[in-house]
């Protein structure tokens, strides 16, 4: 364990962990049940095209969010784009900027500008009373994101589009298995998207869906997905292909039989960050309501530069140099990326506030509780000490310029 700031990496110490730990590692798998199931698709010859697996696959996440469909996608993004085009938006999309480029990007590629809303600084999530000032005659959705597993106020957000009629989707590629009031994550709004990427609690190799209860949407993306066949009417954009193999869809099946037992490991582990933690000033682990389900896929702590004497991003070059490979999500916010930055103005200081303090800490059904304490113990002496570290921090940093010059 670190005791002293020379046993930093950092600072010529000993890294922590001879190989890297991540944010995102996929989490252990039954390989013997993945097999036999790939082993299925192939002595079946039927390896995609709405595939037995596949459907399945739909009707166990469907049952899971609590609606009557499930469309799964080949990734989360391209389900994202089905949905936006199924649902013919135009003009202007509201959404948060603390969240994936792929929320934006999305949107963005389909022709649609995305108007980037500030959040609610205790939830990192939309902020009904911004998103009903930035309501325009231009705008035909809000896109609300369940940040970090945290779901968003759903019921002031559908008040808001309610009373505008604006309509209301949900990035939920965080929130499988969460709940609001008791409510799955799913039902909420027109319709959801989910990811299945391979860092997700539910892993599919690469992987997504769109879940909704109307019918006719879940048809129309499913139509879609597949190259337009199953429409009723010509489709201008003729459709995509977009589907779920077979390899993924057992991957996926294999990830969910597994999911009670992630999502027991992720708790444990939030839990034991929360402990070792605890009293650290100017460090703090995210909560989430206890009174609800999460899936704690993510543990996110807050780094106050002002308490801590120490900039959340040195604390991520140092515990990278530990080979505790970190994540700032998400930093910088979407806003203040290309081609964002240069094509709008916004002014979102709730947003840019708690972007520049946060960061993912490893967790996962592969961490154990030794990677976590020693994970911990670099943060506490980090912070403990972040005014002194950080004067030698720079000037290492200077002395390294100094050479440079000098030769």
């Amino acid at each position: 364990m670190k005791r002293d700031l020379g046993d930093l990496a950092l600072f010529g110490g000993h890294a922590s962990f001879i190989q890297q730990i991540h944010v995102g590692r996929p989490n252990g798998i039954d390989r013997a049940r993945l097999f036999d199931r790939l082993s299925w698709a192939l002595d079946n010859q039927w390896l995609t095209n709405n595939g037995p697996l596949a459907r399945e696959f739909e009707e166990r996440v469907a049952d899971l969010a609590g609606v009557r469909n499930c469309v799964a996608i080949c990734n989360a993004t391209s389900a994202l784009q089905l949905l936006v085009h199924a649902a013919e938006l135009t003009g202007e999309v509201i959404m948060p900027s603390l969240t994936f480029a792929a929320t934006a990007h999305a949107v963005r590629w389909l022709g649609m500008e995305p108007v980037f809303c500030d959040i609610d600084p205790g939830t990192g999530c939309l902020d009904p009373e911004k998103v009903a000032a930035a309501i325009t005659p231009r705008t035909s959705a809000i896109f609300g994101v369940h940040l970090w597993g945290r779901p968003c106020d759903v019921d002031a957000l559908e008040k808001v589009a309610a009373d505008t009629s604006v309509r209301l989707f949900f990035d939920a590629a965080h929130a499988i298995g969460c709940t609001s009031q008791g409510r799955p994550v799913g039902g909420f709004g027109e319709a959801e998207v989910f990811s299945f990427h391979a860092t997700k609690v539910v892993n599919a190799f690469e992987g997504g869906a769109v879940v909704t209860d109307n019918d006719d949407l879940a048809h129309h993306i499913r139509s879609l997905a597949n190259f337009g066949f199953g429409l009723k009417s010509a489709n201008d954009a003729g459709g995509t292909n977009a589907k779920m193999s077979e390899a993924s869809a057992a991957m996926g099946l294999t990830s969910l039989d597994a999911f009670d037992d992630v999502v027991r490991q992720n708790r444990s582990n939030y839990e034991q960050y929360r402990a070792e933690l605890s009293g650290l000033p100017g460090v703090s682990v995210i909560d989430f309501d206890h009174e609800e389900l999460n899936n704690y896929q993510y543990v996110i702590i807050e780094v106050d530069e002002e308490i801590t004497g120490l900039p959340r991003d040195l604390l991520l070059a140092l515990l990278r140099a530990e080979n505790v490979v970190a994540q700032r999500y998400f930093s910088p916010p979407c806003h203040r990326m290309e081609p964002y930055r240069s094509r709008q103005d916004a002014h979102l200081p709730h947003t840019e506030e708690l972007s520049a303090r946060v960061l993912a800490l490893p967790t996962g059904s592969t961490i154990s509780r030794e990677d976590i304490r020693r994970v911990c113990n670099i943060v506490r002496l980090a912070a403990s000490r972040g005014s002194e570290l950080t004067a030698r921090w720079e000037q290492s940093r200077s002395g390294d310029q100094g050479l440079v010059s000098s030769g």
